[in-house]
């Protein structure tokens, strides 16, 4: 029988709820836009919610990682949830209005990982990162745990930020130069790479080539840094 690798699962354990939460919010924030902006498809199909259930793609959120992941060693983890449907045709101004739900999803990962900063300041300014329970024979470092979901919390979102602003369509970045770009020529033929755009971005971070995770690494870098700092500049904890 095939055993759990505890560290494995300790870090399983903490990951959910950042991951999920990052996951589901970024796919909710594009149609909680597009409502705003006049399109109530998602809404009224139930997917401005919290619930991940109603996000999740069964290719993108489950086969694609996990086959990138063991090719990869788990150097590469990439995926999508299910995309949140949006009738540009309803929008108030379809070519402005594309952007801006487009640009909601990064924009809420910017958010979230500002939010796990303050929650980060909030459970050291309590102490909870020195609480640990005892169970039994057992002690539960929730400390520990409280930390790593913390550094989950602001990784995940960075990673779905920079990589959903690569402009590549379907991301939300390729959506984005999709609305921003002229002539409309130029829009239409971009606009014309979403149906395999995401094959595009799988191949280009597949070794060997893993191109795109060589171009994306700096600002990943740069905005984990960002957050990570400004929590230890007010904590005064170290790495």
């Amino acid at each position: 029988m095939f055993g759990l690798d505890p560290v494995a699962l300790f870090k399983i354990s903490y990951s959910i709820i950042p991951v999920l939460l990052a996951i589901t919010l970024h796919e909710a924030a594009h149609g909680w836009v597009a409502k705003q902006l006049g399109d109530p498809t998602a809404f009224k199909l139930g997917r401005v919610t919290a619930n991940p259930i109603k996000h999740i793609d069964p290719m993108g959120t489950i086969l694609v990682p996990l086959v990138l992941g063991f090719l990869s060693g788990g150097a590469i983890l990439f995926g999508w949830a299910k995309p949140v449907p949006v009738v540009f045709q309803n929008l108030r101004h379809p070519r402005r209005d594309m952007v801006l739900v487009a640009a909601a999803g990064p924009l809420s990962n910017f958010l979230m990982a500002s939010l796990w900063v303050l929650l980060g300041i909030v459970f050291w300014a309590v102490g909870a990162y020195n609480l640990v329970i005892a169970v039994g024979a057992y002690n539960l470092d929730i400390g520990r745990w409280l930390l790593g979901s913390w550094e989950m919390g602001i990784l995940i979102n960075t990673i779905l930020m920079v990589v959903n602003l690569i402009p590549i369509p379907p991301l939300d970045g390729g959506r984005i130069a999709t609305g921003l770009l002229l002539p409309q020529s130029a829009a239409t033929a971009l606009a014309r790479f979403e149906l395999f755009g995401l094959i595009i971005v799988v191949v280009l971070m597949l070794p060997p080539l893993a191109v795109l995770g060589r171009v994306i690494e700096p600002f990943l870098i740069y905005f984990d840094q960002l957050f990570r700092s400004i929590f230890f500049a007010v904590t005064g904890m170290t790495e």
